[in-house]
């Protein structure tokens, strides 16, 4: 009899996520805060130095450099900056949406000391002699023009000042410097020269006995008005080096947001179509709670604050595919459990518990990989980080448990009972359940290949491919980008089809040649020029105004210091350590050592046919390659572990290893009864990697490749290579103890000691 009221409850829970999500979805997606990529804006990481001799750079010092910095970012009218310190000595400045890339980099890495001088250079008063705020722009009423306007504390300090400098005749100047560096710059070279430091330099003829004070220069409005708010921002404690920036365009950054955001809506829907395709009715299933889950992850991520950045969309993209994984190891075991011959509803129960182990194990190893990237990641990885860690909570919370529920509901309503097809079985592949036919003995698509036995040509083949892929590497080495070699990088939209020879005569008119030009996207529009010193903010400035000028679009420019691209390389190194021995540490926990071996040894293998990969096409290797190996090493982890999971089933179903065929029987079945479930899972997953790939911004195309190429490789090790050296090294545990007890055997009462 068909429960009616389970069906009803079905609906009702559907039509109210679907008013939640379609009331507040728009709301949601506007609240989400932009990263530079996506919005345009810059990031400057700065090293903070002694302003004086001796100064000391503390905890305290680093933290009223950064409320000076958030006062004059305050000015810049910039909604929700942040401004951070990072280690002993550092500070990291983002501003998203900035409209004034250029002005807004020189008010931040600007000092602003000001300071009263004699022609001699000596200081007569600096910027404590002034009373805070009270700069302002104005205007000369005779000549109008714009001049700033301060006010001083003490009015006989000035007439005593003023009193000097008159004695001084002829060389009665008072010279009035912005960020004046002793033993650098001098009165008399600035006169010669035209140093911009020096900002005035009026004839004082007269004795002032006042405490407003005339600032007078050639300013334009915009110059005075950025003078006084420098000045009512206050001077910094100490002196900020660039050592790390990158710059975004406002057209690139909305570019790649649509750009992206539209090939993540094709990769999903492609998702759906197949799980719908192949699953039938759980595949409909699937796809409500799919759009859940992207609901649920756009909702934390705005309570949490977080900014959106270019990877953390691909993450969010790609965390479908990781949360479809999970509805695969489901519904592939309720389908084994329905052609046992069990009931509908039994089979429902087994299926969730038997993949449940499976699912939770696949996450929390990749979990793992997020949780390093995130410590180790900076500004664009460590959003990628949060956004995929996000994704493997959220997936696990609907993948697992939404559908369990909405599939459930129709389940234990019996409307589905005798009907089989509804869920991808045919009635002919069902068994009786009085057959007692074990899920060891079911048959498989895969039965006709023996894994084990063509092992050594797997071996073979990888062997092979990565000799090549070292000669690869020993001869072209890495192309290594400025994150981790140092030095500039400048990404030009033309908006048109360049040549190199175009860009580069363009780039040598402006006096800034280019070490290195290459030629990118769809009808070759984008070029990239890499220069090996760090540019500075003047002559990133001067080449930002000619090429929006050129073509309307600022280019994006990025530089890394020597210190700061060794940094990234060593954190980069550490990332992919830890995450490997954490795995490892893992998967014997969870399982025995030698899966763990086998399991480390099939991550090596992915991660290096990556690299020789890059080596050989000459792709850039740069921070979200990092990212991409990282992802992929959670990803192929995944797909291992869902295969030694089966294969430890497999073993405790037997009880006992007497033979080699017992171990190669084990492994065969375990990837035979997977092999299903990996391929549809990597297919899913496919989909939205070539989705970014295809229709996804140029600026994640790396990103892209390395993933695709990781997937790949990933899925063959966890297939033809971990499987089959867990075998060998089990083959050698067997030779040197004996036959093998797979599982625990219960003492009986009677073996217990008598008293």
């Amino acid at each position: 009899m068909v429960k009616r009221s389970r069906i009803v409850a079905f609906f009702l829970i559907v039509i109210f996520l679907a008013g939640i999500s379609g009331t507040t979805t728009t709301n949601i997606v506007n609240g989400i805060k932009l990263g530079l990529d996506l919005q345009g804006g810059f990031e400057v990481l700065y090293e903070a130095e002694p302003a004086k001799e001796g100064q000391e750079i503390n905890r305290e010092t680093l933290v009223h450099t950064t409320e000076a910095l958030n006062r004059r970012v305050n000015t810049l009218g910039v909604s929700e900056p942040n401004i951070q310190i990072e280690g002993n000595n550092r500070i990291r400045v983002q501003l998203a949406g900035v409209e004034d890339q250029n002005e807004a980099r020189e008010m931040l890495g600007t000092q602003a000391t000001l300071t009263f001088r004699d022609v001699n250079d000596n200081i007569m008063l600096d910027g404590t002699d002034l009373v805070e705020g009270a700069a302002k722009q104005s205007f000369n009423p005779e000549t109008n023009q714009p001049i700033v306007l301060v006010k001083l504390k003490d009015r006989d300090k000035f007439r005593e000042v003023t009193e000097k400098i008159v004695s001084m005749r002829p060389n009665n100047q008072l010279a009035i410097w912005m960020d004046f560096e002793e033993g650098v710059d001098s009165y008399e070279e600035a006169v010669a020269t035209g140093n911009s430091k020096l900002i005035s330099a009026p004839n004082v003829n007269e004795v002032f006995n006042e405490t407003d004070v005339t600032i007078e220069g050639n300013f334009t409005v915009e110059e005075a008005e950025n003078l006084a708010n420098l000045l009512n921002a206050g001077a910094l404690p100490v002196k900020l080096t660039e050592v790390y920036s990158t710059s975004v365009g406002a057209q690139f950054g909305e570019q790649a947001m649509d750009k992206t955001v539209t090939a993540g809506i094709i990769g999903i829907a492609m998702i759906f179509l197949f799980m719908i395709f192949y699953y039938r009715f759980p595949g409909i299933i699937a796809s409500i709670t799919l759009s859940v889950y992207i609901y649920l992850i756009l909702l934390i991520f705005n309570l949490m604050n977080g900014v959106l950045t270019l990877p953390g969309i691909a993450a969010l993209i790609l965390g479908v595919g990781m949360a479809v994984d999970a509805n695969i190891l489901t519904y592939e075991r309720l389908k084994e459990e329905i052609r046992l011959g069990r009931s509908l509803r039994s089979a429902f129960k087994a299926g969730n518990k038997s993949s449940f182990v499976s699912i939770f194990d696949a996450n929390l190893t990749t979990l793992l990989a997020g949780a390093v990237l995130f410590y180790f990641g900076t500004s664009s990885v460590k959003g990628f980080a949060t956004m995929l860690i996000l994704s493997i909570l959220m997936s696990f919370l609907t993948a697992v448990y939404g559908s369990r529920l909405l599939l459930g509901l129709w389940i234990n309503s019996n409307f589905f009972n005798n009907r089989p097809g509804w869920f991808g079985v045919k009635k002919s592949e069902i068994h009786d359940l009085s057959e007692n036919i074990a899920a060891y003995n079911l048959k498989t698509p895969f039965d006709r290949f023996d894994f084990v036995r063509s092992r050594k040509k797997f071996y073979a083949f990888s062997i092979v491919l990565l000799v090549a892929g070292a000669v690869i590497l020993g001869m072209f080495r890495l192309n290594l980008g400025i994150d981790f070699s140092s030095g500039t990088r400048v990404e030009i939209n033309a908006g048109q089809t360049l040549s190199a020879d175009e860009l580069k005569a363009e780039l040598d008119s402006i006096g800034m040649p280019a070490d290195d030009i290459v030629l990118s996207g769809n009808e070759q529009e984008i070029g990239v020029a890499k220069y090996k010193g760090a540019m500075s903010k003047e002559e990133i400035a001067g080449l930002q105004d000619h090429f929006e000028k050129k073509y309307g679009v600022e280019p994006n420019v990025s530089t890394v210091s020597p210190t700061v691209g060794k940094e990234l390389a060593n954190n980069a190194f550490y990332a992919l350590s830890i995450a490997a021995l954490g795995i490892i540490i893992y998967v014997t926990f969870r399982f025995e050592s030698r899966m763990g071996i086998a399991s480390v040894v099939g991550l090596a293998h992915d991660a290096f046919f990556i690299v020789a990969f890059f080596s050989l096409t000459r792709l850039e290797v740069d921070l979200t390659f990092i990212a991409a190996v990282l992802t992929i090493v959670g990803y192929s982890i995944n797909d291992t572990i869902v295969t030694f999971d089966r294969i430890r089933e497999n073993m405790r179903a037997k009880k006992r290893l007497k033979t080699e065929q017992d171990i190669a029987d084990v492994v065969n079945r375990g990837l035979r009864q997977t092999l299903t479930r990996s391929i549809n899972t990597i297919l899913t997953v496919i989909v939205t990697v070539v989705a970014l790939l295809v229709f996804g911004s140029e600026s994640i195309r790396n990103f892209s490749v390395a993933l695709l190429v990781g997937l790949l490789a990933g899925t063959y090790s966890s297939i033809f290579i971990a499987a089959q050296l867990w075998y060998d090294l089990k083959v050698k545990e067997l030779k040197k103890k004996g036959p093998i007890k797979t599982v625990k055997e219960k003492k009986k009462w009677s073996d217990e000691p008598q008293v």
